[in-house]
């Protein structure tokens, strides 16, 4: 149960709920025998469900604690009350530097002022070999007085001591700061990265918005790792010479090109600030005294988009959304143009007089399926006989060979009795007598193949619907989620680079075609060349949730767990992830990472 307000913990009664993220719930608290306010962050009750975290989360909460400075955020206590472990904070009256920027720029002043108070928090903690990991605006704090403070000290590195999967979903909760080797999910993190996130929060100062935004973590996040740096000048032409130049070193793909120590990316950075400021001045009265109008040296004023909204000085990163889905479960999928379809059908059986029309579909009334008369090949064990349903769908089929229902069956049959390649010789029959333009009969044979979970001759029914679209008319987005769905799932199978025709699919779809030979490559053993079509996917369509679910897989099965839980949390965040993708995402951290 979380805690509510006018609720005692401990010694501290709760005042009121100042924010939640997907880390923990901020509240405001007064501790009556020192009579004072304080901030309390109780952790999401996931951590309480790992019987070592409390251990754990005590021994880093007295590591942080210890961490006595102007420009931190102080921790006085921490304790746990009903299985949730929380820390007790000092309750700074104020906002945040996220909420000031959102009213506007800052003053030279402000952000030189800004960049000295976080350099020397950092230094501080840094020299006590302690990270912060997650720096940002919304975890700096400007008190009432002026005084700044860096908030949530070594948070992200106790929610990364719990085996629960929100640590992944903590470190994507404001991806616009990560660093690259945050966002590839590498052990080894030094203070670098945390010069990263903090160059990140200069160039927000003094750009006016942050290098990498988009619609989806994944491609901010993708952008942080392979994307140029947005140059400064080029974003903003007020953005001082030497200033780019500090920014650009700071946010370096590559750690080993960044500054050593945030005390030299500090002074690096003040010293660039001071020179531009002595230039604008001098510029500043040589055209006062020509009569021309003096330019501002703040930056230009930009709208910052971001998904997080601050309600207080204590906030931290709002809670992921939920991930829901469009798609219904897998089943029996209703399309309402296939009723219209069906219905011109009807019309025509009306006019024309003579056909029946079974369970399936409308299969036998194909002028190409009158006309076709070949008889089925008995496919029979090793010991010369045949299964009897089988014999059954085989002596049926032959029966009115025209028929692709019957054929159907008799794929079906083959499936069944684990006689892939003759099953797969069916489909393609069923194919040749329904021929195209008969969206409406594939799909039908889709979700019956879908239900029994035969992916691949799924991926075949599924990609003859699309087919039947005109180039000029976009195919309904349900039935796109399912051959991607099916396409991915039968990449698996050793057949599936002979069966299913990649070639052909890349004309209608490419990322996805990509995304299912990479699959089929590492499955047949060629990492490489699975990692090679991976990536041009990923430049196709750097948002594709597929690119990364099988980027999650992969790691997973690689031994990485950090990266594939960090993957997870991506699509876990991403509320437009089809209930497919989410579910094999589920069985990758349960499953694939025991």
């Amino acid at each position: 149960m979380p805690f509510s307000v006018g609720e005692n913990v401990g010694p501290y009664r709760i005042i009121e709920q100042l924010g939640q993220g997907g880390m923990a719930t901020v509240f405001k608290a007064y501790h009556a025998s020192l009579d004072r306010y304080v901030a309390i962050k109780v952790l999401h009750p996931a951590f309480g469900e790992d019987p070592n975290f409390e251990a754990r989360f005590g021994r880093e909460a007295r590591v942080v604690a210890k961490l006595e400075h102007i420009n931190i955020v102080p921790i006085y206590d921490f304790a746990e009350h009903e299985k949730r472990p929380y820390l007790v904070m000092k309750f700074i009256e104020g906002s945040t530097l996220k909420a000031t920027l959102d009213k506007g720029p800052l003053s030279s002043k402000e952000i030189l002022r800004i960049v000295e108070s976080v350099g020397s928090a950092l230094a501080y903690a840094h020299k006590r070999e302690v990270l912060h990991r997650d720096i940002k605006p919304s975890n700096v704090l400007v008190a009432a007085d002026g005084q700044i403070y860096l908030a949530d000290f070594g948070l992200a590195r106790i929610a990364q001591l719990g085996e629960s999967t929100l640590s992944g979903d903590m470190i994507i909760g404001t991806p616009q700061y990560i660093s690259p080797e945050q966002a590839m999910g590498l052990k080894d993190l030094d203070e670098r990265t945390d010069l990263y996130s903090f160059g990140v929060m200069i160039y927000e100062m003094v750009v006016g918005k942050v290098p990498f935004n988009a619609d989806t973590p994944f491609s901010v996040i993708h952008d942080h790792i392979y994307s140029p740096l947005p140059l400064p000048r080029v974003v903003n032409p007020q953005v001082p010479d030497q200033v780019e130049r500090v920014l650009l070193k700071a946010l370096a793909k590559e750690r080993s090109d960044r500054y050593e120590t945030v005390d030299q990316m500090v002074a690096a950075f003040k010293e660039a600030w001071s020179q531009a400021d002595a230039q604008t001045r001098e510029n500043s009265a040589t055209r006062t005294a020509a009569g021309q109008t003096v330019p501002s040296m703040k930056p230009v004023s930009m709208s910052v988009e971001s998904p997080r909204v601050d309600t207080s000085p204590a906030m931290i990163p709002t809670e992921p959304k939920t991930a829901q889905s469009d798609v219904k479960a897998v089943g029996k999928r209703k399309f309402p143009w296939v009723g219209i379809f069906v219905a011109l059908i009807m019309l025509c059986c009306v006019s024309y007089g003579a056909h029946a029309i079974r369970n399936r579909l409308f299969g036998p009334l194909f002028a190409n399926a009158r006309n076709n008369n070949s008889q089925a090949t008995p496919i029979p064990d090793a010991d010369g006989k045949l299964p009897r349903d089988v014999a059954s769908a085989l002596e049926s089929a032959n029966s009115n060979p025209g028929d692709p229902d019957l054929q159907f069956d008799l794929a079906i049959a083959y499936w069944e009795a684990n006689k892939p390649d003759a099953a797969y010789e069916t489909f393609h029959n069923v194919i040749n007598l329904v021929g195209p333009r008969n969206a409406g009969y594939y799909i039908e044979a889709g979700d019956e193949l879908l239900d029994m979970q035969a992916w691949t001759p799924a991926a075949l029914m599924y990609f003859q619907a699309l087919k039947s679209f005109p180039a000029n008319k976009e195919a309904p987005p349900d039935l796109l989620i399912l051959f991607h769905e099916t396409v991915y799932k039968s990449a698996e199978r050793s057949e599936a680079n002979r069966v299913l025709p990649f070639d052909e699919i890349a004309k209608v779809d490419e990322p996805i075609s990509l995304v299912a030979r990479a699959r089929y490559e590492f499955y047949t053993k060629n990492t490489e060349q699975a990692y090679a079509f991976l990536e041009q996917a990923r430049k196709l369509n750097p948002d594709m949730h597929e690119a990364i679910l099988l980027e999650a897989e992969i790691s997973a099965m690689e031994g990485k767990p950090e990266r594939a839980g960090l993957l997870v949390g991506l699509l876990a965040t991403d509320d437009s992830v089809p209930e497919w993708i989410q579910t094999f995402a589920e069985y990758i951290i349960t499953e694939r990472l025991k």
